[in-house]
């Protein structure tokens, strides 16, 4: 007497198509995490564009490009709106230096000038693309998460048990969204640390603002709209806090 097949035996096709839900249910769970990036940096006179002021050697390097910009920084930096620009200055002038910041400007390829954005409102910028979940996630994103997971293990077990696979997952779907949207809104009510963290980065990282001392090798970064899309020139401005002279430098990319 022949036996009736059991419901949970899979044969070759359910095993095939079983691990590759398993596959995307792993890439699901590789959410998107941040952790401190530390971005190194030539001596100023190799870069390219070096340049002499009043005994400071100045050198700088655009980050324009979304996949360097966010290979920097670990998030994606231009989705939050800053186009950062690293400047390294060895300041051998015999007194302290500041970038003049209304005087600095990021020049595009369509030559458009850009205003420098001040640190605390870079900051603000990060911190505000953090909390709505644009650059890390949060609860809206925790739903799309949960959805998704939802369904693979919804078809999972459709194809398991027999039942309608397409029919399954939309079940599995509706159910993981709803709990992916209580996770990732409680996942951001309690990921303060995190925002702090990626803002106290961008504001540690800031040149603007900042003394640069005598006999000092000082880098950083400035940052510019995003809606600059591309770098072509950084017209920077810095002054002698001491002498009170002013350097005006043209620096291209």
């Amino acid at each position: 007497m022949q036996q009736p097949e059991c419901p949970w035996r899979l044969n070759g096709m359910k095993a095939r198509i079983l691990l590759v839900l398993a596959s995307v249910l792993f890439l699901l769970f590789a959410c998107t995490t941040y952790k401190t990036q530390f971005v190194g940096f030539r001596p100023a006179s190799e870069y390219p564009n070096s340049e002499i002021a009043g005994g400071v050697i100045i050198g700088a390097e655009a980050f324009a490009e979304q996949a360097t910009a966010k290979e920097a920084f670990g998030f994606d930096i231009k989705k939050a709106g800053l186009l950062p620009v690293q400047v390294v200055m060895d300041n051998r002038s015999g007194g302290g230096v500041e970038v003049i910041g209304d005087q600095t400007f990021l020049v595009d390829n369509n030559n458009r000038y850009w205003n420098l954005i001040p640190n605390w409102a870079a900051v603000k910028r990060v911190t505000d693309a953090t909390e709505t979940g644009a650059i890390l996630g949060g609860a809206g994103k925790g739903a799309a998460w949960g959805a998704a997971t939802g369904a693979v293990l919804g078809a999972a077990f459709g194809i398991l048990v027999g039942e309608n696979v397409a029919e399954a997952a939309g079940k599995g779907a509706a159910v993981g969204g709803a709990g992916g949207a209580v996770y990732g809104g409680s996942k951001e009510g309690t990921g303060i640390e995190r925002q702090r963290t990626i803002a106290d980065d961008i504001r540690d990282k800031g040149l603007e603002g900042k003394l640069i001392p005598v006999q000092s090798l000082a880098n950083g970064f400035l940052f510019f709209p995003a809606e600059a899309q591309s770098a072509k020139e950084l017209r920077l401005q810095i002054r002698d806090v001491r002498s009170g002279v002013v350097h005006s430098l043209f620096m291209a990319f």
